[in-house]
């Protein structure tokens, strides 16, 4: 099993605040379950620590083997949502680990 973890720093945008593109990524995310095959199980938080070492939206996604995650990488459903991350996110750090 693999475990698939992500962080990201938000920022407001033009059309949204900090907040709001916090909850559209949650809704976003939360929108791949049940459409890729590969992805297993999908949690996805929006942080309260106020800490300047927190991140603010945390993804936890497990796959049955690494060709599944790679799988997962390329998948058109979710190159749509990392397209839009990659529009309100300022930071991201990633690890991926066998479980």
């Amino acid at each position: 099993m693999i475990r698939h973890l992500v962080m990201w720093k938000v920022a407001a945008t033009e059309k949204r605040s900090k907040e709001e593109n916090m909850q559209e990524m949650k809704v976003r995310l939360m929108g791949l379950k049940g459409e890729i095959d590969e992805l297993k199980e999908i949690a996805v938080g929006i942080n309260f620590n106020l800490s300047d070492a927190a991140y603010d939206v945390v993804l936890e996604s497990t796959f049955d083997s690494q060709a599944d995650l790679d799988a997962y990488q390329v998948h058109p459903k979710h190159v749509a949502v990392r397209d839009f991350v990659r529009t309100v996110a300022t930071a991201r750090v990633v690890v991926d680990y066998k479980a």
